[in-house]
């Protein structure tokens, strides 16, 4: 793939960026870095190597749904800042 000004163009429109001449010089420099990048992850052969979908075998070990401790609506509508008889009070989210 050919890096020019066309493509930092391009790119910039899409970006919704804007690159004076010194920026869109240094952006193909590093365009071109990273292509060459990738293009050295694909001289590696990676015949019989299958993918990973998962960046460790750990399985997660999760405990029971049960319940243990409850509280009480009086117990926690003790501490609130505002309360309204058997509810907390926000503030107004959505305006009508």
């Amino acid at each position: 793939m050919e890096v020019n000004n066309k493509l930092i163009e391009d790119l910039s429109r899409l970006a919704k960026l804007k690159f004076d001449e010194k920026s869109a010089e240094k952006m193909k420099g590093d365009l071109n870095k990273i292509i060459g990048f990738v293009d050295k992850l694909s001289e590696i052969d990676t015949e019989g190597v299958e993918p990973l979908i998962y960046l460790s075998d750990e399985v997660n070990v999760l405990r029971a749904d049960e319940i243990a401790h409850e509280v009480s609506q009086e117990d926690a509508l003790k501490n609130a800042p505002q309360k309204d008889s058997d509810y907390f009070k926000v503030p107004t989210v959505l305006k009508k």
